[in-house]
């Protein structure tokens, strides 16, 4: 080969190899800006729900006191009849939580034991596109469901039952977690290691025996996980509760009243005619920012569990 030519060669290498660097550079920046897209959302909410909730408690109408240890809670009423005490729609959260947990917990860790240790293959391939479907249902669905369907069937059977309670919500409510529940705790069970079930079969255990001391205990960090993440969701949760639950903030913890949740509050609030930067409107954000702690810090308890009840198999 002449010297030209080695020449020609090696500038022609030196031009792909500097395309293909452009190329992965180009490649890498596009990936970090998609990554850091949650990252600027998360702060930019942080800094809208902060600078309205100062904004919120800087008025000379509202304390922190009356706020966190208050039982009213009437921000949208006249300027005479205003009281800012969050406690009854934290209270209406919690009673239609209690319900979806008393529902979904059970149900979903029960159907994720059958699944994972006990279904055929058929039985599985049957059932879990189902509970996909459910996962999927739109919540405006699922909220007039319960509201039109089941408060009726409920307050047959339970007297004094208003037409809106946190009972129907939370129950149609732990059947929108339920699929959350299930599927990662399926997920944590078979990531155990099937030698540690025939090492217990080997010491004489039964199958329920296998499932119950073995398995279950193993995966009990994905199942808390589950369990706190179903939790998260469903202090979350808004249209199964508007529609379902009512928009009365009572403080009371009777699960045949008419309640209020945080969320519900929301979309009252953001719906209704309340002009920007009065305190109406900046209520919706100092019940947001709580809401915004409340579920940050289950998620934060979810991360430390996990860690703390990891197993790690060889």
């Amino acid at each position: 080969m002449s010297q030209a030519s080695k020449r020609a060669a090696e500038a022609i290498g030196i031009q792909r190899s500097v395309r293909r660097n452009l190329g992965d550079q180009a490649i890498r920046v596009v990936l970090f800006l998609a990554a850091s897209v949650s990252v600027v959302t998360t702060f930019a909410v942080i800094y809208a729900l902060s600078s309205e909730t100062i904004a919120f408690f800087a008025d000379p109408a509202v304390t922190f006191r009356e706020f966190f240890t208050g039982t009213r809670w009437t921000p949208l009423f006249p300027e005479n009849q205003q009281a800012f005490g969050i406690a009854p729609l934290v209270v209406g959260t919690l009673n239609v939580t209690f319900v979806a947990l008393l529902v979904g917990l059970p149900l979903g860790l029960g159907s994720a034991i059958y699944l994972s240790e006990f279904a055929t293959a058929r039985v599985r391939r049957t059932i879990m596109p189902i509970l996909e479907v459910l996962a999927g249902i739109p919540t405006v669905v699922l909220g007039y469901f319960a509201l039109f369907f089941v408060t009726s069937l409920l307050r047959e059977v339970i007297p004094g039952l208003n037409l809106f309670n946190p009972t129907s919500a939370g129950l149609v409510m732990g059947f929108m977690i339920l699929p959350t529940v299930s599927s990662i705790s399926i997920d944590s069970m078979q990531a155990v290691p099937r030698a540690i079930r025939e090492g217990a079969y080997a010491l004489g255990a039964s199958r329920y025996e296998v499932v119950l001391k073995v398995v279950v205990p193993a995966a009990l960090s994905g199942i808390v996980a589950s369990f706190i993440l179903a939790m998260s969701r469903a202090i979350g949760e808004t249209m199964i509760v508007a529609l379902a639950a009512g928009q009365k903030p009572t403080f009371t913890f009777d699960l045949r009243e008419t309640i209020a949740t945080m969320t519900s509050f929301i979309v009252q609030a953001a719906t209704g005619d309340q002009p920007m930067g009065s305190i109406g409107s900046r209520a919706l954000y100092a019940v947001g920012a709580t809401l915004f702690v409340i579920t940050l810090a289950l998620n934060l308890a979810s991360g430390q569990i996990v860690r703390r009840f990891a197993e790690r198999y060889e």
